[in-house]
């Protein structure tokens, strides 16, 4: 038996520990065994090789930082960012001015990184880049366009052998930042798509896709089913192989998925770049550009009670804004362009 002053005593520390972690990550004490800081993130799986890479980098040269980040989708982590149980969140469509004003400790959004999302097939047997124009992958999401022996495919693609079997579209089941990207693009480029489905993280596909959690969920199905066609940010695809099409761009060229065209749409970002730093680019201008980009943000808050953790929150993402940059065109994502990391790390001087 526990003696009743021990009892007492316990009672009233956990009390304190719930009292003492009000505000962000308000479930989570400050930090681990050791005086070691624990910061909890949450969010988008678009960027989640890479934030990956950066935890493990990171906390090898920083043994007194700890970084855990769980890949929920981007919808889930704003969720759980203005609920305040995590410290961080990620996101590939920038949180609204109605969601920012919903965190009593402010909102910030901070440029990470950069990605493209990629339309991946499945075709065993056709050898040969497929081409997809602005208005045919369009009609393929909206379901106008439902077998890859289409003669407006055939038309495209004289030199391949197109079955004559059904496309199958591979999708997202989850509140997820890759779909917004993908939706805003086809908002900017199919009025039909504009009066239809629109833009969100989510979109009803009303049982005419197969569906998937998580980028990595959307490639694995693309890659087990033959006649299946996807989208996922590049690295996903680059990882497991699968074949990209070529996209028909805004100047009308078709532009392959690679550093270089995903480089080229980001170009004059910052120009474009308003103070909130929310900027999405649904059809980017350029020859070489490739025509789905996104950036994606990590959400922080402006005040943080505890100063260990704002501290050592600030020094993770500074680096990942410096160095941290130089991993990701090895794993398939758009380095920011210098002004843009520029623009981010002076927003990340503002975190109290």
């Amino acid at each position: 038996m526990i003696p009743r002053r021990a009892a007492c005593l316990g009672f009233l520390t956990a009390i304190g520990l719930l009292v003492a972690g009000a505000g962000p990550a308000r479930a989570q004490t400050t930090a681990a065994a050791g005086g070691k800081v624990v910061l909890q993130g949450a969010g988008a799986t678009f960027p989640a090789p890479l934030y990956r890479k950066w935890i493990g980098v990171f906390t090898e040269q920083n043994p007194d930082v700890g970084v855990e980040y769980k890949e929920v989708g981007s919808g889930e982590g704003v969720q759980r960012f203005v609920a305040q149980t995590v410290d961080f969140a990620a996101s590939d469509a920038a949180m609204t001015d109605e969601q920012m004003a919903r965190v009593p400790n402010g909102a910030r959004l901070v440029p990470a990184t950069a990605g493209m999302v990629v339309l991946a097939y499945n075709l065993p047997g056709v050898e040969g880049a497929l081409k997809l124009s602005r208005d045919v992958y369009a009609d393929i999401f909206l379901r106008k366009i439902v077998t890859w022996n289409d003669p407006r495919l055939r038309a495209l693609n004289p030199e391949l052998l197109l079955p004559n079997r059904s496309i199958v579209l591979a999708a997202r089941q989850d509140r997820s930042g890759t779909t917004f990207a993908l939706a805003n693009h086809l908002d900017a480029i199919s009025p039909e798509w504009r009066r239809g489905p629109g833009v969100g993280y989510a979109i009803d596909w009303s049982g005419r896709a197969m569906l998937a959690r998580g980028n990595e969920g959307v490639a694995g199905l693309v890659k087990s089913s033959a006649g299946a066609l996807g989208y996922m940010e590049y690295g996903f695809a680059e990882r497991l192989r699968l074949q990209m099409a070529r996209l028909q761009n805004k100047e009308g060229r078709y532009v392959t998925p690679s550093d270089r065209s995903g480089q080229a749409a980001l170009a004059g970002a910052a120009r474009q770049m308003p103070d909130n730093l929310r900027l999405y680019l649904p059809d980017p201008d350029g020859t070489d550009s490739y025509p789905i980009v996104s950036l994606t943000w990590l959400l922080l808050y402006e005040r943080y009670p505890d100063p260990q953790k704002s501290a050592a929150l600030k020094r993770f993402v500074t680096w990942g804004l410096s160095f941290g940059q130089s991993f990701g065109p090895e794993l398939g994502y758009i380095a920011l362009p210098a002004d843009v990391a520029s623009r981010s790390r002076a927003a990340l001087e503002r975190i109290q």
